[in-house]
């Protein structure tokens, strides 16, 4: 049998040629076509706020409020600042009203002030990582593009931190009824990574965190025993 001739060749060639340019145009329309929805996100995660909040609860909790019975009393919030500063004074109004207190809205209506003065009202972060970190990668005409950590050990632990004392007099004469020492509380969630890929947390934050649906936490805890330490960690 004849060699086919070098025109017979090139037609044999060009069907084979084109499936490579064929499945490449297939492909980038094939990812023209996926689509992606934006959903708009807070400034602030759900888990800072609960580290907040749950350690303003527990301050709060730990006050001692000894009132005489129907006595009016206004909060004066001049001196607490910060964030979630207003849920502070809505929980030391609310555990005055536990104590049999009656809130007034100013200050000439009242029998007791309460001033509550905040000496901390923050959060504190320590992470101690034994493996690679994150690093970025400067590429030209193209941005920055960033290596992921590689965690053979990381404990990433996020607190809660609240000092609060509290102050109160008569609000006809001014004179002293009682002054607490400041009085401190803690909240936490911590983070875990052992060999790159094992991973949980541990946190303070839900009353029963074997059964809420809260998805920032992890689901590790029922497997790796909680190993949080001490509460304090600013220092450390």
């Amino acid at each position: 049998m004849p060699c086919p001739s070098l025109p017979e060749m090139s037609n044999l060639r060009t069907p084979l040629a084109r499936l490579p340019a064929a499945a490449t145009v297939f492909v980038l329309l094939a990812l023209g076509a996926c689509s992606t929805m934006r959903e708009s996100e807070p400034g602030r995660t759900a888990t800072e706020q609960l580290l907040f909040s749950t350690a303003i609860d527990r301050v709060c909790d730990k006050l001692t409020i000894d009132l005489p019975p129907d006595s009016k009393v206004f909060v004066d919030a001049t001196y607490v600042e910060g964030t979630d500063s207003k849920y502070l004074v809505a929980s030391l109004r609310d555990r005055i009203l536990r104590h049999g207190g009656n809130l007034v809205a100013a200050r000439d209506q009242a029998d007791l002030v309460f001033e509550p003065r905040v000496g901390a009202l923050s959060t504190d972060r320590k992470k101690t990582l034994v493996g690679v970190p994150a690093i970025p990668i400067p590429i030209p005409l193209a941005g920055e593009f960033t290596l992921p950590e590689l965690a053979l050990f990381k404990r990433d632990r996020r607190q809660g931190v609240v000092k609060l004392a509290l102050t109160s007099y008569d609000a006809k004469s001014g004179a002293l009824r009682s002054s607490q020492a400041p009085t401190y509380a803690f909240s936490q969630q911590t983070e875990w990574v052992i060999l790159l890929f094992v991973s949980w947390d541990s946190n303070d934050l839900m009353p029963d965190p074997e059964n809420d649906e809260w998805v920032g936490e992890g689901t590790y805890d029922t497997v790796v025993p909680n190993l949080s330490p001490v509460p304090w960690v600013a220092g450390r």
